[in-house]
Parts: structure tokens; C-alpha cells; sequence
């Protein structure tokens, strides 16, 4: 079965993955920590990483069971086509939702434009592009995630 992208309404994500895992459909909604500060207080929260947006695993056949929960709007599409997401893109997401929040990383001086391949952390062995370099961090660009990342610099080496 594929994995789809579900646009919700803002704020539904969890509420949707809930309800469509309640009646069978496998829907994943990566969360992520964040301490919210109120006047009186702070709280940890969890909050999803994508703003609107679930991913479900189902049949083609089976696509239109979303519409039945309320909060799911749409099928994010790509060249006129539901977007897939592959399930070792889901699986590094999980892993590096799952693993440690902070790496050691060293700086080789890399500049826009090298190709590089992160060497530690939940992308490990990815390939990127760097994007921008800024004081303490890289924009990279993970291509075959067709994503980008701030990577404080250090997890890089280059491609050989």
C-alpha cells in the first residue's frame, strides 16, 4: 500500500489521524516537542511537524474513505497526481523524530552549492546540496527527500 498526504483543516491533524486510525486506515501524524509558555506557566506540548498535513497508507481502491472524517480536506497533489511519499521517507522521519536531538558535527568550511552526505544523525548517508551557509548553521537541500535542512554545522562530509 502507498503512503498519501492529507491537507486537513489548520489545527485537525491529530484529531484526524485519530479518527482515521479508529476506523482502520493507517494514518501517521509526526509530532514533535515544544514547551509552550503561558503567563502563569509552561507546558510541554506536542505539536505536529507539518502544519495540515497527515500521511495515510491505503489501497488506491480505498482513497475516498478519508472524506467520511470530518477535518480531511484534500489529496495533496503533485503533477496532477496524488503525491506519494515512499515508506523510507516516512521511516526517516520516524527515526529522526525518534532519535537524539543533538549530534556531533565538524565544519569543513563546505560552501554554497557543494554536494555533501551527512554522516551522523537520523539522515545519515543522505545526499544534499548546500543551499546557504550562515554563521553557526547550513541550508541543505535532502534530495531525495526533496526537503530542506538546518544542520548546525557539522554533520557533513563531502561526496566523493
Amino acid at each position: 500500500m502507498k503512503w498519501y498526504v492529507v491537507y486537513t483543516k489548520p489545527r485537525w491533524e491529530k484529531k484526524v489521524a485519530q479518527k482515521l486510525n479508529d476506523i482502520g486506515i493507517n494514518a501517521y501524524c509526526p509530532l514533535i516537542k515544544k514547551i509552550s509558555s503561558w503567563t502563569d506557566r509552561k507546558k510541554l506540548v506536542y505539536i505536529p511537524l507539518f502544519n495540515s498535513y497527515i500521511f495515510v497508507q491505503l489501497a488506491d481502491a480505498e482513497r475516498e474513505k478519508i472524506f467520511f472524517v470530518e477535518g480531511a480536506i484534500k489529496y495533496l497533489f503533485w503533477l496532477g497526481k496524488p503525491a506519494i511519499v515512499r515508506n523510507y521517507e516516512i521511516e526517516a522521519i520516524q527515526a529522526w523524530l525518534n532519535g537524539p536531538t543533538d549530534y556531533t558535527l565538524s565544519v569543513q568550511g563546505w560552501k554554497k552549492g557543494d554536494k555533501v552526505i551527512l554522516s551522523s544523525g537520523p539522515f545519515k548517508s543522505q545526499h544534499a546540496t548546500i543551499k546557504e551557509v550562515k554563521q553557526n548553521q547550513y541550508i541543505l537541500i535532502l534530495e531525495s527527500l526533496g526537503c530542506v535542512l538546518k544542520v548546525e554545522k557539522n554533520t557533513i562530509s563531502s561526496e566523493q
